[in-house]
Protein backbone atom coordinates (compact mmCIF):
# COMPACT_ATOMS: atom_id res chain seq x y z
CA UNK A 1 0.00 0.00 0.00
CA UNK A 2 1.22 3.77 -0.78
CA UNK A 3 2.70 5.30 2.46
CA UNK A 4 0.92 8.30 1.63
CA UNK A 5 -2.10 6.71 1.05
CA UNK A 6 -1.75 4.77 4.11
CA UNK A 7 -0.95 7.93 6.27
CA UNK A 8 -4.13 9.68 4.55
CA UNK A 9 -6.61 7.16 5.59
CA UNK A 10 -5.84 7.02 9.18
CA UNK A 11 -7.75 9.96 10.01
CA UNK A 12 -10.09 8.79 8.45
CA UNK A 13 -9.84 5.02 10.37
CA UNK A 14 -10.06 6.98 13.35
CA UNK A 15 -13.22 8.59 13.23
CA UNK A 16 -14.92 5.85 11.58
CA UNK A 17 -13.85 4.14 14.51
CA UNK A 18 -14.58 6.43 17.14
CA UNK A 19 -11.25 5.37 18.73
CA UNK A 20 -10.40 8.77 20.32
CA UNK A 21 -13.77 8.79 22.11
CA UNK A 22 -12.67 5.65 23.54
CA UNK A 23 -9.13 6.74 24.84
CA UNK A 24 -10.79 9.55 26.24
CA UNK A 25 -13.55 7.60 27.96
CA UNK A 26 -11.09 5.15 29.30
CA UNK A 27 -8.47 8.44 30.87
CA UNK A 28 -11.14 9.89 32.24
CA UNK A 29 -12.48 6.24 34.08
CA UNK A 30 -8.75 5.69 35.22
CA UNK A 31 -8.62 9.44 36.63
CA UNK A 32 -11.87 8.83 38.49
CA UNK A 33 -9.94 5.14 39.95
CA UNK A 34 -6.71 6.73 40.34
CA UNK A 35 -6.69 6.20 44.01
CA UNK A 36 -8.30 2.86 43.69
CA UNK A 37 -5.31 1.67 41.67
CA UNK A 38 -1.42 1.15 41.66
CA UNK A 39 1.01 2.51 39.14
CA UNK A 40 1.00 -1.39 38.02
CA UNK A 41 -2.15 -2.19 37.27
CA UNK A 42 -2.74 1.18 35.05
CA UNK A 43 -1.68 -1.57 32.04
CA UNK A 44 -4.53 -3.94 33.31
CA UNK A 45 -7.34 -1.22 33.75
CA UNK A 46 -6.76 -0.08 30.16
CA UNK A 47 -6.91 -4.07 28.73
CA UNK A 48 -9.72 -4.62 31.13
CA UNK A 49 -11.39 -1.32 29.53
CA UNK A 50 -10.92 -2.08 26.20
CA UNK A 51 -11.80 -5.67 26.85
CA UNK A 52 -15.46 -4.32 27.44
CA UNK A 53 -15.60 -2.19 24.71
CA UNK A 54 -14.61 -5.32 22.41
CA UNK A 55 -18.01 -7.39 24.30
CA UNK A 56 -20.29 -4.42 24.69
CA UNK A 57 -20.09 -4.41 27.98
CA UNK A 58 -19.10 -0.93 28.43
CA UNK A 59 -22.28 1.03 28.44
CA UNK A 60 -24.36 -1.06 30.88
CA UNK A 61 -25.66 1.82 33.58
CA UNK A 62 -23.77 4.70 31.99
CA UNK A 63 -24.99 7.99 30.96
CA UNK A 64 -27.33 8.17 28.26
CA UNK A 65 -24.23 10.63 26.57
CA UNK A 66 -21.78 7.80 26.54
CA UNK A 67 -24.39 5.02 25.43
CA UNK A 68 -25.34 6.84 22.39
CA UNK A 69 -21.88 8.63 21.17
CA UNK A 70 -21.20 5.98 19.05
CA UNK A 71 -22.83 2.98 17.12
CA UNK A 72 -21.03 0.39 18.55
CA UNK A 73 -21.89 1.76 21.67
CA UNK A 74 -25.68 2.04 20.50
CA UNK A 75 -25.32 -1.69 19.33
CA UNK A 76 -23.95 -3.04 22.59
CA UNK A 77 -27.10 -0.74 24.32
CA UNK A 78 -29.23 -2.53 22.06
CA UNK A 79 -27.78 -6.42 22.63
CA UNK A 80 -27.87 -5.55 26.57
CA UNK A 81 -31.34 -4.70 26.49
CA UNK A 82 -32.38 -7.57 24.35
CA UNK A 83 -30.76 -10.22 26.64
CA UNK A 84 -31.79 -8.82 29.81
CA UNK A 85 -35.50 -8.64 29.14
CA UNK A 86 -35.97 -11.31 26.54
CA UNK A 87 -37.83 -13.29 28.97
CA UNK A 88 -40.84 -10.70 28.78
CA UNK A 89 -40.71 -12.17 25.03
CA UNK A 90 -40.41 -15.54 26.54
CA UNK A 91 -43.06 -15.04 29.02
CA UNK A 92 -45.52 -13.55 25.91
CA UNK A 93 -46.34 -10.72 28.17
CA UNK A 94 -47.48 -7.03 26.90
CA UNK A 95 -46.09 -3.99 28.01
CA UNK A 96 -47.19 -0.21 27.70
CA UNK A 97 -44.57 1.99 26.27
CA UNK A 98 -44.17 3.51 29.60
CA UNK A 99 -43.20 0.15 31.17
CA UNK A 100 -40.66 0.04 28.25
CA UNK A 101 -39.31 2.78 29.14
CA UNK A 102 -39.01 2.22 32.74
CA UNK A 103 -36.74 -1.15 31.32
CA UNK A 104 -34.48 1.40 29.26
CA UNK A 105 -33.61 3.47 32.97
CA UNK A 106 -32.70 -0.21 34.74
CA UNK A 107 -29.77 0.05 31.77
CA UNK A 108 -29.26 4.02 31.30
CA UNK A 109 -30.62 6.20 34.30
CA UNK A 110 -31.20 9.04 32.14
CA UNK A 111 -32.47 7.31 28.91
CA UNK A 112 -34.41 9.73 27.11
CA UNK A 113 -38.49 9.54 27.13
CA UNK A 114 -38.88 11.07 23.27
CA UNK A 115 -36.63 7.81 21.47
CA UNK A 116 -39.41 5.45 23.73
CA UNK A 117 -42.24 7.11 22.19
CA UNK A 118 -40.83 7.52 18.75
CA UNK A 119 -40.50 3.67 18.69
CA UNK A 120 -44.37 3.28 19.94
CA UNK A 121 -45.50 5.60 17.08
CA UNK A 122 -44.26 2.92 14.68
CA UNK A 123 -45.87 -0.09 16.41
CA UNK A 124 -49.17 1.49 17.46
CA UNK A 125 -49.42 4.84 15.47
CA UNK A 126 -50.48 8.36 17.36
CA UNK A 127 -53.84 7.31 18.03
CA UNK A 128 -53.22 4.58 20.47
CA UNK A 129 -50.23 4.96 22.32
CA UNK A 130 -51.19 3.60 25.52
CA UNK A 131 -52.11 0.43 24.22
CA UNK A 132 -49.80 -2.63 25.07
CA UNK A 133 -46.82 -3.74 22.14
CA UNK A 134 -45.45 -7.28 22.39
CA UNK A 135 -41.53 -7.60 22.98
CA UNK A 136 -40.83 -8.24 19.46
CA UNK A 137 -42.62 -4.81 17.96
CA UNK A 138 -41.16 -2.90 20.22
CA UNK A 139 -37.63 -3.99 20.17
CA UNK A 140 -37.36 -3.80 16.44
CA UNK A 141 -38.76 -0.30 16.12
CA UNK A 142 -36.82 0.55 18.97
CA UNK A 143 -33.94 -0.27 17.38
CA UNK A 144 -34.26 1.73 14.23
CA UNK A 145 -35.03 4.93 16.14
CA UNK A 146 -32.33 4.82 18.72
CA UNK A 147 -29.14 2.71 15.96
CA UNK A 148 -30.48 5.67 13.49
CA UNK A 149 -31.95 8.49 14.81
CA UNK A 150 -29.69 10.93 12.96
CA UNK A 151 -30.05 9.78 9.71
CA UNK A 152 -34.12 9.67 10.45
CA UNK A 153 -34.50 12.97 12.17
CA UNK A 154 -32.41 13.96 8.57
CA UNK A 155 -34.90 11.64 6.66
CA UNK A 156 -38.20 13.10 8.34
CA UNK A 157 -36.97 16.86 7.48
CA UNK A 158 -36.49 15.69 3.65
CA UNK A 159 -39.92 14.02 3.28
CA UNK A 160 -41.23 17.08 4.70
CA UNK A 161 -39.44 19.24 2.50
CA UNK A 162 -40.84 16.96 -0.24
CA UNK A 163 -44.15 16.84 1.18
CA UNK A 164 -44.64 20.36 1.51
CA UNK A 165 -42.99 21.97 -1.09
CA UNK A 166 -41.81 24.58 0.90
CA UNK A 167 -39.08 25.63 -1.55
CA UNK A 168 -39.53 27.27 -5.09
CA UNK A 169 -40.90 25.85 -8.29
CA UNK A 170 -37.64 24.38 -8.63
CA UNK A 171 -35.74 22.24 -6.51
CA UNK A 172 -32.01 20.91 -5.82
CA UNK A 173 -32.49 17.50 -5.37
CA UNK A 174 -28.84 16.53 -3.60
CA UNK A 175 -27.10 13.67 -4.26
CA UNK A 176 -23.63 11.90 -4.00
CA UNK A 177 -23.06 11.86 -7.49
CA UNK A 178 -24.69 14.94 -8.34
CA UNK A 179 -27.17 17.67 -8.22
CA UNK A 180 -29.79 18.10 -11.28
CA UNK A 181 -32.54 20.36 -11.08
CA UNK A 182 -35.92 19.14 -11.26
CA UNK A 183 -39.73 20.07 -11.13
CA UNK A 184 -41.48 19.83 -8.16
CA UNK A 185 -45.49 19.24 -8.19
CA UNK A 186 -47.47 21.56 -6.47
CA UNK A 187 -48.51 20.26 -2.81
CA UNK A 188 -51.95 19.16 -2.50
CA UNK A 189 -54.30 16.96 -0.44
CA UNK A 190 -54.17 13.74 -2.40
CA UNK A 191 -49.98 13.99 -2.18
CA UNK A 192 -49.98 14.42 1.32
CA UNK A 193 -51.88 11.28 1.82
CA UNK A 194 -50.25 9.78 -1.12
CA UNK A 195 -46.87 10.63 0.33
CA UNK A 196 -43.56 11.61 -1.58
CA UNK A 197 -42.17 9.97 -4.84
CA UNK A 198 -40.13 6.87 -4.19
CA UNK A 199 -36.98 8.13 -6.68
CA UNK A 200 -36.92 11.82 -5.45
CA UNK A 201 -37.10 11.02 -2.07
CA UNK A 202 -34.04 8.51 -2.51
CA UNK A 203 -31.85 10.58 -3.93
CA UNK A 204 -32.63 13.13 -1.02
CA UNK A 205 -31.66 10.30 1.50
CA UNK A 206 -28.13 9.62 -0.77
CA UNK A 207 -27.04 13.11 0.21
CA UNK A 208 -27.99 12.16 3.85
CA UNK A 209 -25.95 9.46 4.07
CA UNK A 210 -23.10 11.24 2.87
CA UNK A 211 -23.26 13.98 5.27
CA UNK A 212 -23.53 11.67 8.21
CA UNK A 213 -20.59 8.66 6.90
CA UNK A 214 -19.13 9.17 10.23
CA UNK A 215 -23.06 8.19 11.98
CA UNK A 216 -24.98 5.28 11.62
CA UNK A 217 -26.29 4.96 8.78
CA UNK A 218 -28.33 2.79 6.39
CA UNK A 219 -26.33 0.96 3.26
CA UNK A 220 -27.92 2.72 0.29
CA UNK A 221 -28.72 -1.05 -1.58
CA UNK A 222 -30.68 -1.55 1.26
CA UNK A 223 -32.58 2.14 1.08
CA UNK A 224 -32.62 1.70 -2.70
CA UNK A 225 -34.59 -2.05 -1.76
CA UNK A 226 -36.92 -0.31 0.45
CA UNK A 227 -37.60 2.74 -1.47
CA UNK A 228 -38.55 1.19 -4.70
CA UNK A 229 -41.20 -1.28 -3.40
CA UNK A 230 -43.74 1.44 -4.44
CA UNK A 231 -43.63 4.55 -7.08
CA UNK A 232 -44.44 6.82 -3.66
CA UNK A 233 -44.14 5.96 -0.13
CA UNK A 234 -45.10 7.86 3.30
CA UNK A 235 -42.69 8.14 6.23
CA UNK A 236 -44.84 5.97 8.59
CA UNK A 237 -44.31 3.25 5.87
CA UNK A 238 -40.65 3.61 5.07
CA UNK A 239 -40.46 3.56 8.93
CA UNK A 240 -41.91 0.46 9.22
CA UNK A 241 -40.41 -0.94 6.43
CA UNK A 242 -37.44 -0.48 8.03
CA UNK A 243 -37.94 -1.84 11.06
CA UNK A 244 -38.85 -5.00 9.43
CA UNK A 245 -36.30 -5.48 7.08
CA UNK A 246 -34.35 -8.69 7.73
CA UNK A 247 -31.00 -7.41 5.75
CA UNK A 248 -31.37 -3.70 8.12
CA UNK A 249 -31.13 -6.06 11.66
CA UNK A 250 -28.40 -8.23 9.89
CA UNK A 251 -26.38 -4.87 9.03
CA UNK A 252 -26.71 -3.41 12.57
CA UNK A 253 -25.89 -7.05 14.25
CA UNK A 254 -27.04 -6.66 17.12
CA UNK A 255 -30.41 -8.11 17.67
CA UNK A 256 -31.21 -11.78 16.23
CA UNK A 257 -33.20 -12.02 13.39
CA UNK A 258 -37.20 -12.19 14.80
CA UNK A 259 -37.88 -15.81 14.36
CA UNK A 260 -34.79 -16.26 16.86
CA UNK A 261 -35.50 -13.77 19.00
CA UNK A 262 -35.97 -16.60 22.01
CA UNK A 263 -32.90 -17.71 21.68
CA UNK A 264 -29.24 -16.97 23.31
CA UNK A 265 -26.99 -19.58 22.57
CA UNK A 266 -24.15 -18.08 24.34
CA UNK A 267 -26.66 -16.90 27.49
CA UNK A 268 -28.21 -20.64 27.29
CA UNK A 269 -25.21 -22.46 26.97
CA UNK A 270 -23.69 -20.67 30.80
CA UNK A 271 -26.71 -21.25 32.25
CA UNK A 272 -26.75 -25.19 30.74
CA UNK A 273 -23.77 -25.63 32.40
CA UNK A 274 -24.36 -23.87 35.72
CA UNK A 275 -27.38 -25.96 35.97
CA UNK A 276 -25.09 -28.78 35.30
CA UNK A 277 -23.25 -27.97 38.43
CA UNK A 278 -25.66 -27.39 40.48
CA UNK A 279 -27.09 -30.98 39.87
CA UNK A 280 -23.65 -32.65 40.07
CA UNK A 281 -23.12 -31.07 43.75
CA UNK A 282 -26.62 -32.46 44.81
CA UNK A 283 -25.94 -35.86 43.60
CA UNK A 284 -22.31 -36.13 44.81
CA UNK A 285 -23.48 -34.57 48.24
CA UNK A 286 -24.62 -37.02 51.24
CA UNK A 287 -28.02 -37.80 51.87
CA UNK A 288 -29.62 -35.78 54.23
CA UNK A 289 -30.63 -37.26 57.89
CA UNK A 290 -34.25 -37.27 58.03
CA UNK A 291 -36.18 -34.55 60.17
CA UNK A 292 -37.65 -35.73 62.88
CA UNK A 293 -41.19 -35.32 63.41
CA UNK A 294 -42.20 -32.09 64.52
CA UNK A 295 -42.58 -31.73 68.70
CA UNK A 296 -45.72 -30.18 69.62
CA UNK A 297 -45.61 -27.16 71.72
CA UNK A 298 -47.60 -26.68 74.48
CA UNK A 299 -48.55 -22.95 75.63
CA UNK A 300 -49.79 -21.87 78.39
CA UNK A 301 -51.98 -19.00 78.40
CA UNK A 302 -51.20 -16.41 80.63
CA UNK A 303 -53.56 -15.14 83.07
CA UNK A 304 -56.04 -12.73 82.23
CA UNK A 305 -55.30 -11.11 85.99
CA UNK A 306 -51.95 -10.42 87.69
CA UNK A 307 -51.15 -11.37 90.68
CA UNK A 308 -51.60 -9.26 93.93
CA UNK A 309 -47.93 -8.65 94.54
CA UNK A 310 -46.12 -9.06 98.31
CA UNK A 311 -46.70 -6.40 100.37
CA UNK A 312 -42.39 -5.56 101.27
CA UNK A 313 -42.39 -5.27 105.32
CA UNK A 314 -40.91 -1.22 106.12
CA UNK A 315 -37.80 -2.05 107.99
CA UNK A 316 -38.18 1.74 110.09
CA UNK A 317 -42.10 0.45 111.05
CA UNK A 318 -42.51 -0.64 114.57
CA UNK A 319 -45.09 -3.18 113.74
CA UNK A 320 -48.17 -1.31 115.55
CA UNK A 321 -51.22 -2.52 114.88
CA UNK A 322 -52.04 1.40 113.67
CA UNK A 323 -49.96 1.17 110.73
CA UNK A 324 -51.51 -1.87 109.19
CA UNK A 325 -54.87 -1.40 109.78
CA UNK A 326 -54.32 2.13 107.72
CA UNK A 327 -52.03 0.54 105.03
CA UNK A 328 -55.33 -1.85 104.77
CA UNK A 329 -58.29 0.75 104.68
CA UNK A 330 -56.26 2.72 102.55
Amino acid sequence: MNPERLLQSAPEYLAQRHVLTYMEDALTQLLEHKDDLEPTDVARFFADYFTSVSQGTHVLFRDYSFVQCTPHNRASFLRLFWRCFRTVAKNGDLLTMKEYHCLLQMLCPDFPMDLTQKAARIVLMDDAMDCHMSFSDFLYAFQIQFYYSEFLESAAAVYQELLTGKSLNTVIVPTSRSATPRHRQPFNDSASLEGVEAPQFYQCLENVCERLRHSACPPLPLLGEIVSSAPRLTFYGFLMALAKHTGINQNIGALPDKADLLVDEILDSELEKLVAQISACSITQPPAPCPLPPREIIRVASPKKTLPSRRRPDLESDGSAEETDSSENS
